[in-house]
């Protein structure tokens, strides 16, 4: 059984509960690479991390940029140099301390975030659309669960302007897709 805290319902078996876990993650990494598809031409996964990074927390200094995506500064350096030479980054000096450069998404860094999210948003509400509604509801509450223990911030709601799709805020190499 789960060890769990008092008042909180028991889970069952944490084997089955981790199989679960597991098989619709299956599900969402399908649904990630498929919404990546039509922009790897662009853009690698680490690109497109390094995008997501920029489109949730704006014009951010190298250090920044690399502690958020846990990999070393000359990594993100790189990076960055490819999105720059692709059009899809630019580098600004700091307006308040000029020795600073910012990185930031330019006008077509941010429309492959964009793509990408209403891909993955599409696919996902086709899924979930096919589901008897007294389940989706459940799996709202068992996702939220999950990923508040997690520690992940929540996707906002369509239409917002940030998209924070994993890979911000969990320090090291995350795997996410």
């Amino acid at each position: 059984m789960i060890e769990r805290a008092e008042g909180s319902p028991d889970m069952g078996d944490v084997d089955a509960v981790t199989r679960a876990v597991l098989t619709a993650s299956r599900v969402l990494v399908g649904v990630s690479a498929r919404s990546l598809a039509a922009v790897e031409d662009k853009v690698t996964l680490p690109q497109f991390r390094l995008l997501v990074v920029l489109s949730v927390h704006g014009a951010t200094n190298l250090s920044t940029v690399a502690e958020l995506l846990g990999v070393n500064p000359s990594t993100a350096m790189r990076m960055i140099d490819r999105l720059t030479g692709a059009g899809l980054t630019d580098r600004q000096a700091n307006p308040d301390n000029r020795r600073e450069t910012l990185i930031q998404l330019t006008e077509d860094g941010r429309r492959i975030v964009d793509e990408v999210t209403t891909r993955r948003r599409e696919e996902i509400a086709a899924i979930v659309g096919r589901m008897d509604p007294a389940q989706g509801e459940a799996l709202v509450d068992a996702l939220t669960a999950f990923t508040e223990a997690a520690g992940e911030p929540a996707v906002p709601p369509a239409g917002h302007d940030a998209y924070p799709l994993g890979w911000t805020d969990i320090p090291g190499p995350a795997t996410s897709v």
